[in-house]
């Protein structure tokens, strides 16, 4: 196939995602239904160790709810890298097919082969999980009180880079394409969900962040179509920024508290998210919502930390991040008040015990006994 060919393949496949966007399910009604069904997944590296102290807390606070019936817990296994790499699949079919009988997801961080691994090149499960589920907004809020800064991020979950991340073509071999993908459907609906959350909050304000004086296109179409969907709420203030200046920005204390909501595409997304916790106190502090209309998947942001696991401190990871995407599952499906039982607990955690994650200080098995000691 010819690199034209190639590219008009991608191009007829986006195409044809494009279609099926225009005709996406309806979100559920998680209060009228009998049953609710979380699947969880451990992944790689340190995701079992932290996703069994997710377990063991899920299990107590929702004890009563699985105990009627109402809620299930099931274990989903086999997104794993070496039964990813050993299929040859990103995120193998059964694996897939157990995931869509759920209704919610707790994931814990999967591996993303990448050069120097000698490793198939397999595209992140995240991304795929996204694209299957039609999980378009990824969400994630940072609360620093003592700087006033109440921050949560919009990020585009489905489309820009990371959408066609493993399809860049080799023209020859002293030059290599990617490619980046915006459409009307994709960004306005990420836009509604934030001048939503914003609207019901308070009318807080909303911040489009771009890099459209050079990506004139995709950027371009990304700032417009935000500004369009903003003409909606009228109550609500609105401004843009570019991606460099807002990483600058969120560490100016001058002015950082005067954000509220942010909406990104999603490379830009994923680099201001990290650096926003790591302010918050870490990666390891934070979780991450990735809503659909039919599917929604809650994670840490952080990776699998492999280096920990080759160290042998696996045991000191902090399952902070994935109970904290837990708190967040639980307020997506109406369980607010156990939400906020969770969340004040995780903060009590966060002040009480020493997680460096460095193979020094508390153990993730030290935080799950105290968590579980005060829920």
């Amino acid at each position: 196939m010819t690199y034209t060919e190639k590219f008009e393949a991608i191009v007829r496949e986006q195409l044809a995602r494009l279609e099926k966007l225009k005709n996406s399910e309806p979100a559920p009604d998680f209060a009228a239904m009998d049953k609710i069904i979380i699947g969880t997944i451990d992944g790689d590296g340190i995701g079992p160790i932290i996703m069994e102290s997710a377990r063991k807390v899920l299990g107590k606070l929702l004890e009563d709810e699985i105990a009627s019936g109402k809620i299930e817990l099931r274990k989903i296994e086999g997104l794993t890298i070496e039964n990813r790499v050993a299929k040859l699949e990103t995120v193998p079919q059964e694996v897939l097919a157990e995931i869509k009988e759920c209704d919610l997801l707790l994931k814990g961080p999967t591996m993303t082969p990448g050069k120097g691994d000698n490793l198939p090149n397999l595209e992140s499960a995240n991304v795929t999980l996204r694209k299957e589920l039609d999980l378009f907004a990824n969400v994630r809020p940072v609360v620093i009180p003592e700087k006033n800064i109440d921050w949560i991020f919009y990020r585009e979950n489905t489309e820009g880079e990371y959408a066609l991340g493993s399809k860049g073509i080799d023209i020859t071999d002293e030059m290599s394409i990617d490619f980046k993908v915006t459409t009307d459907q994709g960004t306005k609906r990420l836009a509604r969900a934030a001048f939503e959350y914003a609207r019901n909050n308070g009318g807080k304000n909303v911040s489009i962040v771009t890099k459209a004086n050079i990506m004139k296109k995709t950027d371009g179409k990304f700032l417009s179509l935000c500004y369009e969907v903003a003409k909606d709420y009228p109550e609500i203030k609105v401004d843009d920024w570019y991606v460099d200046i807002t990483a600058a920005n969120l560490v100016n204390d001058q002015i950082n508290s005067n954000f509220n909501v942010f909406i990104l595409p999603n490379l830009y997304g994923d680099i201001i998210t990290d650096e926003a916790a790591q302010l918050q106190g870490g990666v390891g502090t934070a979780g991450s919502a990735n809503i659909g209309n039919r599917y929604a998947m809650f994670e840490a942001i952080h990776g699998s930390a492999p280096r920990m696991v080759e160290e042998g401190i696996a045991e000191y990871a902090n399952p902070a991040s994935l109970q904290r995407a837990a708190v967040m599952m639980l307020r997506h499906i109406g369980f607010t008040e156990k939400a906020q039982i969770l969340d004040d607990v995780l903060d009590l955690a966060q002040a009480n015990l020493d997680m460096p994650g460095d193979g020094t200080g508390n153990t993730a098995a030290d935080f799950t006994a105290f968590v579980l000691d005060r829920l």
